[in-house]
Formats: structure tokens, C-alpha cells, sequence
């Protein structure tokens, strides 16, 4: 008789699967175009592209595997990888869910309730985004009216200020050291701009894991 899967093997199993569908479908893509035009890319000049820009890449997917998975629990993880926008929608939905229901990602029921928010996260957003390309072309007019745009570029702004606020507020004592960290890199590292927001939300989470042991030992918390 076969054994039956418990639930975080099945999510392992179907999570394993679907990732790597999916990274085969990503990459069928270009190459199915590249096969139907007949436009195959300098594959030396790939290469040497790959080996410039892929090793960070690669730091910075073992640092967000490292720091999303025990926040966000298998089930959640396999689906945001696949969905993207983690640590601007994926993450704070399903921080927001365990939060409000009282459990962690590494319970059972912390999985399933991260799962579900994630997945009704990436619904709404496909939704969202089916709307916008159906009424891009009547609404344009009013997005770009002047009177707007000071709203809109206050939209991010605003919605991390919101979330930052209730977990600072939670424990600032933690909250101070990556605040300031990440102040002064931004401030005074003309480099860092929105584009390098991925790498620093990992180094930032690992910079404060480091700082709350610190202060763990020595009493502080």
C-alpha cells in the first residue's frame, strides 16, 4: 500500500514540480522566438554578460531564499518565487495574514494561511493588472493629469511607511539599527537607488538577525 504524503511533503513534491515547469516555460520562450525568426543571440557575447552579471544573481537568490522562506513557509515561498514581487506585495500580504491570525510560517497552519494569502495576492494582482490593460487607453488622459501625479508618486512611499510603522512599532529596539544602516547607505552611497532595492532588502534582513542576536545576548531584549 502507498504511503500517503503529509501535507508539507505534498507541498515539496508540487512545489518542486511547478517551479521547474515553470522555469522551463521561461526559457522555452526566447528560445522558441529566437528558433521561429531565426535570430539566435551571440552566444559569446552572452557569456561573457552571464559571467559579469550572474554571480550576483545567484548571491542574491541564496540570500532571499534564506531570508523569505522562514517568513513566508514552503507552500508560500514555492508560490511567490514563481509569482515574483515578494518583498513588495507577496511578503507583507502574507506577514499581514499570519499576523492578524496569531500563527508562524513554520506552523501548519501558518503554511496554509501564507499560502492562501499569497495565492489570492498573485488572483487580485493578475486581476488588477487585466483591468488596467483593458482601461489603459480611456483612463490615460486622467493618469496623467497633473493634478495627479504628486499622488502617484506617493503610492510606495506610502504603503511601506504604513507597514513599516506597525512592525517598528512592535519592537523598535530591533527596528532602530536597520533603519539607520539603511539611512545612510542610501544617503550617502550615490550607487543605491530603487533598482538595488532587491539586494538590500536581504542584506537589511540578515544585518538585523545579526544585530537582535547581538542584543539577545547581552540582554537587551
Amino acid at each position: 500500500m502507498k504511503k500517503k504524503l503529509s501535507y508539507i511533503d505534498s507541498v515539496h513534491r508540487s512545489g518542486t514540480i511547478w517551479n521547474l515547469s515553470v522555469m522551463v516555460l521561461l526559457l522555452a520562450f526566447p528560445l522558441t522566438v529566437a528558433a521561429i525568426f531565426g535570430a539566435a543571440p551571440d552566444w559569446g557575447a552572452l557569456a561573457v554578460g552571464l559571467i559579469a552579471t550572474a554571480p550576483m544573481y545567484w548571491v542574491v537568490g541564496v540570500i532571499e531564499t534564506v531570508t523569505f522562506v522562514p517568513m513566508l513557509g514552503a507552500g508560500g515561498s514555492y508560490l511567490s518565487f514563481v509569482t515574483g514581487n515578494i518583498s513588495n506585495l507577496k511578503l507583507p500580504c502574507a506577514i499581514n495574514a499570519l499576523e492578524q491570525n496569531g500563527v508562524s510560517a513554520n506552523s501548519e497552519e501558518g503554511e496554509v494561511i501564507s499560502t492562501i494569502a499569497i495565492a489570492v495576492s498573485s488572483i487580485v494582482t493578475t486581476v488588477i493588472i487585466i483591468i488596467g490593460v483593458i482601461c489603459i487607453v480611456p483612463l490615460t488622459p486622467i493618469l496623467e493629469a497633473p493634478v495627479l501625479e504628486p499622488a502617484f508618486a506617493q503610492m510606495l512611499p506610502a504603503l511601506f511607511g504604513g507597514l513599516g510603522v506597525a512592525f517598528v512599532s512592535k519592537n523598535w529596539k530591533i527596528a532602530v539599527a536597520p533603519v539607520v544602516l539603511m539611512l545612510i547607505l542610501f544617503i550617502f552611497v550615490p550607487a543605491l537607488n530603487a533598482g538595488t532595492v532587491g539586494i538590500m532588502v536581504p542584506v537589511s534582513a540578515l544585518f538585523t538577525i545579526g544585530v537582535a542576536r547581538l542584543l539577545y545576548k547581552r540582554g537587551v531584549l
